[in-house]
């Protein structure tokens, strides 16, 4: 029986702090390692010593096999964690850990790679008895079309060795299909190293659910119930939950027998999860087996009472599998992600000044940040994952939405407010979501603010403003602000805020708050300091949190949060910067990854221009309207930050008429 003594968790962000938590429990010494990026992560910190993997992108850190094994073997470790993601279901890199003498805490490399192959996957898996829908991997362009012509459409091109919805397309006609395979093929190769891809007949508005399955070195595969993934956007999961509404008991023994069919079938050992699309009349088939600890484990750890990576850590070393396991209670993870949903998910990056999510009673935080970190574009957007446990689903529901609505979360913008408007909707509450749910609720919807919330944040950053001022005088700061001899014009301060609008806010103290001009009913400041205003306005009193970096204040209250810009009051006159008309510009940093155009050529509206990839997802930057491409700026490969200009896209009449033509 191995023992280990000194973990390498070759991984990042929340889950490497995860592992090293438990690992620490257990008596085991811990090793990170990090990209220059992730200098200062918390991922760092929490490991008892870490070694640096010169270079940004994951194709020259994480997913450096050699550079993860020769860390391990500077720094004494015995065994390789390999977390989520990145090289977690590489069949090669647990040959090659394995090779170093190392312990590989996953399963075999030989299960890794039977089940990498997902097609090959779903044969074997399909001969044991458990259910799987027609599909076939795409070798060569023509057999894409002949596959799709025997599988049917709609249908989904996959990843073959991969996950995490990165080389995921949904395709409804043929003439949308060369597209998607190349689409799917380029995000694969740049998520994992492998750009092979499958089809497979899609099922619509299908729920997602998956068996926890663990198996030991003596035999035994257990199954850890199931848990509900529904609720996803771009084919990666949002909000999950165990046990899912839609599982009766008898559901629950099919599926979990089919989840352990699979196990047996593979000789499954350590941490899996056997994922299955299961539809309105409960037929469920098998989607793929990942080899992994999945992203949303905390789920079952709440509802069971067992610790996941501590059953990884001792399977590793031999040990065997408890009894069979008890679930009770209601568990709900939501993924809290760097990326503003009202602009199509487009990942954010800066600075968080400020992370309040705290536990307490009922509520967990698996974060990868704290305040003060850098979210750059290199990796994926999560955040931190929160994950509420209570004795029903309701109250579960109710926990996880309060914590996500009171957090302080200040610096980049996130989908908490769409997370919170999940949590509340009707359809959710019922247990009614499937995976089309973001599709018929979109986040327009899902977050709309407070209809009171622009003006009482817009008079707490005004009054906020004027208390830190006051504060800060040295001269006669007893006075209060604005006084004068003779009463003249009221004070005012400008503010621009995300939706590209501007709030104007004149006051006189001590409570009189205009609002662009109307003035702010029943207003009472009970008061006011830099950093909080408690107010009353048309008969409810609240306390609004103000934070300000720079000429931006966060504000949060219970209606809300908000963030403005104060404008300067005597602005330098300064020339307009006018981008050319039909410039289409990048929303984020990234690296162009495919122009699709040339210059001089007529497109329509809708069309792809070129591809970005950032936050190791694919972004497309279509033509906002018929017209020519009057001159393309990038070239694939080529890093671009945000609000560079990628293309011109010059409006032209007759460019549909063109474009047409040409195909």
């Amino acid at each position: 029986m191995p023992f280990i003594r000194r973990l390498l968790i070759a991984n990042r962000g929340e889950i490497a702090v995860r592992i090293a938590r438990t690992a620490h429990t257990m008596g085991i010494d811990t090793v990170a390692v990090y990209a220059d990026p992730d200098t200062d992560s918390p991922h760092v910190a929490a490991a008892d010593q870490a070694v640096r993997l010169p270079g940004e992108t994951a194709a020259d850190t994480y997913l450096r096999a050699d550079l993860l094994i020769e860390a391990a073997r500077s720094t004494g470790a015995d065994a390789v964690h390999p977390g989520y993601g990145f090289l977690s279901e590489n069949a090669d890199f647990a040959r090659r850990v394995e090779a170093a003498g190392l312990v590989f805490v996953g399963p075999a490399a030989q299960t890794i790679a039977a089940m990498g192959d997902k097609l090959a996957a779903k044969e074997l898996l399909g001969a044991a008895g458990v259910p799987v829908l027609p599909g076939g991997i795409v070798r060569e362009d023509g057999d894409a079309r002949e596959l799709a012509a025997r599988i049917g459409f709609p249908l989904l091109v996959k990843a073959a060795f991969g996950g995490g919805g990165r080389g995921m397309r949904v395709v409804r006609e043929p003439g949308a299909l060369a597209e998607a395979v190349a689409g799917a093929r380029r995000e694969a190769g740049a998520a994992f190293g492998d750009d092979t891809v499958f089809l497979e007949r899609l099922v619509e508005r299908p729920r997602h659910v998956e068996v926890q399955i663990f198996g030991d070195t003596h035999g035994t595969v257990l199954a850890l119930f199931e848990r509900d993934c529904s609720i996803q956007r771009r084919h990666q999961k949002l909000i999950e939950e165990s046990p899912s509404p839609a599982v009766d008991p008898a559901l629950r023994a099919r599926l979990c027998a089919a989840a352990v069919t699979a196990g047996r079938a593979i000789g499954y050992v350590g941490a899996g999860t056997v994922e299955f699309v299961l539809d309105r009349a409960g037929a469920f088939h098998l989607l793929e087996v990942n080899t992994r600890l999945q992203v949303e484990h905390p789920v079952t750890e709440l509802t069971t009472g067992l610790d996941l990576v501590r059953l990884q850590l001792l399977v590793a070393q031999g040990h065997p599998l408890p009894a069979e396991p008890v679930a009770a209670g209601h568990a709900i993870e939501a993924r809290l992600y760097a990326e503003d949903p009202g602009r199509g998910y487009a990942p954010s990056v800066g600075t968080l000044h400020r992370f309040e999510l705290a536990e307490r009673d009922g509520i967990r935080v698996d974060a990868g940040v704290a305040e003060g970190s850098r979210i750059g574009p290199h990796y994926d957007a999560l955040l931190a994952k929160v994950i509420a446990y209570a004795p029903t689903r309701d109250e579960a529901c109710r926990k996880l939405a309060h914590a996500l609505a009171r957090a302080r979360l200040h610096g980049v913008r996130t989908n908490r407010d769409l997370l919170v408007g999940i949590l509340r909707s009707p359809e959710f509450t019922a247990g009614d979501a499937d995976t089309g749910f973001l599709d018929r609720h979109p986040p327009a919807e899902l977050c709309a603010p407070d209809p009171a919330a622009a003006a009482i944040h817009a008079a707490a950053a005004a009054l906020a403003g004027q208390a830190e001022r006051r504060a800060a005088a040295r001269v006669l700061g007893g006075i209060p602000s604005g006084w004068r001899n003779v009463r003249s014009a009221d004070q005012q301060v400008t503010y621009a805020h995300d939706t590209d609008g501007r709030t104007v806010v004149t006051y006189r103290l001590p409570d009189q708050v205009a609002i662009d001009g109307k003035p702010l009913p029943g207003l009472v400041v009970h008061a006011a300091h830099a950093d909080r205003v408690d107010l009353t306005a048309d008969g409810v009193r609240r306390t609004v949190s103000v934070h300000r970096v720079g000429d931006t204040i966060h504000l949060d209250s219970p209606l809300g949060a908000s963030e403005l810009t104060e404008l300067p009051r005597l602005p330098e006159p300064a020339e307009p910067v006018r981008e050319p008309v039909g410039s289409l510009s990048a929303a984020m940093p990234g690296t162009v990854v495919r122009v699709a155009v040339e210059e001089g050529q007529h497109v329509v509206a809708g069309q792809l221009v070129l591809a970005v990839e950032a936050m190791k997802m694919e972004h497309e930057v279509l033509a906002p309207h018929a017209g020519v491409v009057g001159r393309l700026t990038v070239r694939p490969g080529e890093p671009v930050d945000a609000g560079t200009v990628l293309a011109i896209v010059a409006p032209d009449a007759d460019a549909e008429t063109h474009a047409e033509a040409a195909r």
